[in-house]
């Protein structure tokens, strides 16, 4: 049955204003990371290089915030949908709890061992001893993030989106400008190069994780009580081990396994590294109202199963899946479109080896954007919204960890494949398990309220 024109006026009428703050958020935290990369670039291609492959130990704690925001998302919004408030303060907590271990431990290993970290992707001296000074400092942004992240995701999951977007965009400007003061020495501060982009990132996530705490206190929202907030609560720490920690594994499963693609590219040469730098920048800032909407959408899915819509959410659910794909096909034209302005910005500081490797690499992320975007929206939205973490975690690991990692390091070392041909096969990942997942999602068996009575 079709969904009914004013029911689906109705989706959008809520989801635009939920998914514009989230979409503005990606949007300027990708462009960021897109200044980060210009301004290294005039420091020099080394310390891109360096920092791009120090800042995989980043990229594994992004995975772990993504799979803990996907928990918290996935239990906290169907709780929204029966507006219980002390069990979405509860998940809040136990949220924290885990987050903040994970990201102390990790963040340890980055203080404590940065060189060792950094033998991981380079064999290159110059390169492991730039990073390494990146990665002990940078290490302690790790835990600020660890409560920044529960509490920003915990609030927009309740649809109240915009103060969280606020907070992060201010320590996103705020991390931009202090870049350029550290880098160029602005206003009498000293040349830091990369120690001063991890100083500027320091003092931002500072700042953030500052106002997270004065809205906690200031604005109640949620009535914070320390009993509930850091309470054992057996029943809903079972129900969050049992949906959220496979979320949680998968998440770490396909960030794990995309981190050694960087493993192979470090292996290759600088000029590899720094093009490789590039064009994920430029693929992530040009994703950002996909995984947007797919943020919101999944919200909102998962309030209507909450409330026990069910028939609404598999409506919603399919109008996300259409919006997504039209979404994708863009963005890879967009890519396509914007090549040029990609080489003035930062085509000047690379080789001529190095520029021909991007130009490349952006060619083939032009379609790599629409798989990514399609599975990223099922997997880590739609069905987790419903409930369903295992079917993700079972399919990411058969595809990256039986096929798209072995592949790749096999075609790198062993067949000595060309750069190119070996980009283009690491990056047919997200094409084999298309089929797989539309299959999967047509059965609609991922529909599921996981909510329970407050204990």
């Amino acid at each position: 049955m079709s969904k009914p024109v004013s029911a689906r006026r109705d989706f959008y009428r809520q989801l635009l204003p939920l998914t514009l703050p989230i979409v503005l958020q990606n949007l300027i935290a990708a462009a960021v990371n897109s200044a980060d990369v210009l301004m290294l670039t005039y420091v020099g291609g080394t310390a891109l290089s360096a920092v791009s492959l120090a800042n995989q130990v980043q990229f594994l704690i992004i995975g772990f915030f993504f799979g803990i925001a996907s928990a918290i998302s996935m239990m906290v919004s169907q709780y929204w949908g029966k507006k219980d408030l002390l069990s979405i303060q509860a998940v809040m907590g136990i949220g924290l709890k885990i987050s903040l271990c994970f990201t102390a431990l990790v963040a340890a290993a980055a203080v404590l061992f940065p060189a060792v970290i950094m033998r991981v992707f380079t064999p290159d001296p110059e390169l492991i001893d730039l990073g390494a000074r990146y990665l002990r400092l940078i290490g302690f942004t790790y835990v600020l993030q660890g409560g920044s992240q529960v509490y920003e995701c915990t609030m927009r999951s309740m649809e109240r989106a915009n103060l969280p977007t606020v907070f992060a965009t201010t320590a996103l400007l705020l991390n931009i400008f202090l870049n350029a003061v550290f880098i160029f020495g602005l206003f009498g501060a000293p040349q830091m190069g990369v120690f001063g982009v991890a100083l500027a990132t320091l003092i931002a996530r500072s700042v953030e994780l500052l106002f997270c705490l004065a809205d906690a206190a200031l604005v109640k929202t949620l009535r914070y009580d320390a009993e509930v907030l850091l309470g054992a609560h057996p029943a809903l720490t079972k129900d969050f081990i049992h949906y959220a920690l496979p979320a949680l594994l998968n998440d770490m499963v396909w960030t794990v396994a995309f981190s050694t693609y960087s493993i192979i590219f470090g292996h290759l040469g600088s000029d590899v590294v720094a093009a490789n730098a590039i064009t994920s920048t430029v693929r992530n800032l040009c994703t950002t109202a996909a995984f947007g909407l797919a943020s919101a959408g999944t919200i909102l899915v998962g309030k209507s199963i909450g409330d026990n819509r069910m028939e609404e959410a598999r409506q919603n659910a399919d109008t996300l899946c259409h919006l997504t794909l039209l979404i994708g096909v863009a963005t890879g034209v967009f890519i396509l479109v914007i090549r040029p302005l990609v080489f003035g910005v930062y085509g000047a500081k690379l080789t001529p080896l190095g520029q021909d490797y991007l130009n490349f690499m952006l060619l083939v992320s032009s379609y790599y954007v629409v798989g990514q975007e399609i599975n990223t929206l099922v997997i880590a939205g739609i069905f987790r919204a419903g409930g369903n973490t295992r079917f993700g975690l079972i399919c990411d690991t058969i595809d990256m960890w039986c096929i798209a990692v072995p592949v790749g390091f096999f075609c790198a070392f062993v067949l000595k494949v060309p750069v190119k041909p070996l980009y283009v096969i690491i990056c047919l990942d997200e094409f084999y398990k298309i089929p797989v997942v539309y299959h999967y999602y047509k059965k609609y068996t991922w529909l599921k309220n996981i909510t329970r009575e407050y204990e």
